[in-house]
This record gives structure tokens, sequence and C-alpha cells, in this order.
């Protein structure tokens, strides 16, 4: 029995592929893939003639058997149309299949979406919430972030360009006002991220054509103890850590924990007091 390989893709620039990738890619028996088409231009690229197979939504489950088949000669790799299959991708029920079936499940990561937004956003990355793509209609969507709006974590979103107007009104309207960073086209050509609040994120994107796919990042629920320090106090506790010999970035991030002020805010306070 084979190995079913999870193989991230890259999510726009072709160079984001692993080696791995390309060996697993290679070598494989038999390649399932949500876009036959889009997933053989990659190959193409890369000069890879692995026999390939469409597996997507209206048809994973009649798919199935013939992957397991596949299985039973060697290994497969599972590719979606970009980036980390399984995630807002088919997939799931074929890694159920597999395991089912005896056969060994293995991931080979690579480029993914919510995570590459995440990292570059700004905001908190210790914990998160990845919610997929917001419902299409708009009292859905606000209950599903209604529910959230109480809980601390940084919260992911995927949205088409659309909808992405009304979906972050929606959003500050069950929210409220937050940080946020939407991102664009990432690692593509017209590559963009806009960073701000969301009532700022709203206008913005009313102002011109939003084109692309988008990941929404958004601040979590500030916690009650966040009440905004005085500046003065805020003056001292710098002061403090910098004679304790801590650099600026430093803290930066300490004191945002506390002080209800950004982070941004504490460094550049820390730079014109000249003693950054």
């Amino acid at each position: 029995m084979g190995v079913l390989y999870l193989v991230a893709t890259p999510i726009g620039n072709l160079e984001d592929i692993s080696f791995r990738a390309l060996r697993i890619l290679r070598e494989a028996v038999l390649i399932a893939a949500e876009d036959t088409r889009r997933t053989r231009a990659l190959l193409e690229h890369f000069d890879i003639r692995a026999p390939l197979t469409s597996y997507f939504e209206h048809n994973k489950l009649q798919k199935i058997d013939r992957i397991l088949e596949a299985l039973a000669e060697g290994d497969v790799a599972l590719v979606s149309d970009a980036g980390t299959p399984l995630l807002n991708d088919p997939g799931y029920e074929l890694a159920q299949a597999a395991l089912a079936a005896g056969a060994d499940v293995r991931p080979v990561p690579g480029p993914s979406a919510p995570i590459a937004a995440l990292t570059v956003s700004g905001l908190p990355v210790d914990s998160f919430l990845y919610l997929g793509y917001l419902p299409h209609k708009t009292v859905e969507r606000r209950k599903v972030a209604s529910q959230a709006a109480g809980l601390p974590y940084t919260l992911i979103f995927l949205e088409t360009p659309h909808r992405i107007v009304a979906s972050l009104t929606d959003l500050l309207a069950a929210l409220g006002e937050r940080r946020v960073c939407v991102a664009r086209e990432m690692t593509k050509l017209h590559e963009e991220y806009w960073r701000g609040n969301l009532s700022g994120a709203i206008e913005y994107f009313k102002s011109k054509e939003p084109r692309g796919e988008f990941t929404l990042v958004v601040e979590g629920k500030r916690s009650a103890r966040l009440e905004r320090w005085a500046q003065d106090d805020l003056a001292g506790a710098i002061k403090e850590r910098l004679a304790e010999g801590k650099p600026a970035k430093q803290i930066s991030a300490e004191l945002a924990e506390i002080s209800g002020w950004g982070r941004k805010e504490i460094y550049e306070l820390i730079h014109r007091s000249g003693d950054g």
C-alpha cells in the first residue's frame, strides 16, 4: 500500500514550491487534482509527466475507489487549486478513506494563504481561529462573526472580490471597530496588504474595484484589563525596561500586551523620546 501525500502547491509564485513537493509529484503513480487544467500547467512548467485525474467537490465521492486502487500500486499525491489541500478544498473524505484502508497519509507542507496572511498582518499570531469563507448572505455572515466576537483569538477569513466590502461591513457591525489586515493576491503580480481598522478598510475598498483572492485577518477581542494607560505611566514603564537593556522592539511588544497602547505607538514614542 502506498502513501497518500497531501501536497501544498504555490498560491501564486511558482518559485514557492518545494524540492520535496516536486519529487513527490514526479514519483507519484497518480496525482489527484481539484482542477486538472491548473495542475497540468504546473506540471508542465516543471516537466512532470505523472498520470493525472480530477478530484473536485462534485465527483470526490465517486473518485475515492479509483484513487484507493492507485494507492494499492504506489504513492498518490493530492493537490488543490493552490495552497494546502483540505483547507476549504476537497480531500477530507479521501484522507479518511485512505486511513481506513490502511494507507499512510502524510503532508508535504508548503504555501497556505491563511498562515501567510496571518504572519504579515501585524496582529497577534500566538493564537488564532481560521473560519474559512464567510457565508454568502448578510444575516449568516453576521451570525458567524457574532459567534466569534467574544473570543480573544485573531480571526482569519477568506473572501471573494465581489463580496469584500459587504463582508467588511458585516464584520464591523458584528465585531465593532477592530484592527484588520486585508491581504490580496498574495505572492502574485498585484500583491497588496492593507492594514488599519475595519471602517478604514471599507472606505478603501469602496473607492476601487476589488480584484483577486482576499484573506482577512481580524483582531480578536481585547481583554477588559487593557484599559489604556496614561502616557506618563507608559513612559515610566518604558524607562524601566530601557534601563534593563531591552531593545525598543521587545519593549513595544511587551507593553502592548498590557497597556492598551498599540505596539507601533509605543515604538514611535520610544524613538521620539530619543531613547530607542
